[in-house]
């Protein structure tokens, strides 16, 4: 992979939301779930589309904090419009675990 320097780094937008709300996307293409995502005044709710039905029921994401890149273009996933990317890490199969803060922050907090 290659290099990047830090003005490369700085231009992805990355902030820290809690899941308001989480519906089944039986429609997609891949299990999914969508989210609406409050990323507090600055940015306000967000939604995503995420593939994370393996570890995570829509009920049980509520009030989750979770991380997201906000600054990618909206992206059509069926007639669901994906506005952030949700970060998450593969476990030993390759399903989805969403990547958040271990103790509770403010919302709309960016990354360093």
């Amino acid at each position: 992979m290659d290099k990047i320097d830090f003005e490369d780094f700085a231009k992805v937008d990355v902030r820290v939301g809690t899941i308001v709300r989480a519906e089944s996307f039986p429609e997609a293409r891949k299990p999914a779930i969508k989210l609406w995502i409050d990323f507090g005044d600055d940015l306000g709710e967000k939604k995503s589309s995420a593939q994370i039905v393996t570890h995570y029921d829509p009920a049980a994401l509520l009030g989750k904090q979770i991380m997201a890149v906000v600054n990618f273009p909206p992206r059509q996933i069926g007639k669901f419009m994906s506005e952030v990317l949700v970060l998450g890490l593969p476990d030993p199969s390759g399903d989805i675990v969403l990547v958040g803060p271990d103790h509770p922050v403010p919302v709309g907090g960016r990354l360093h």
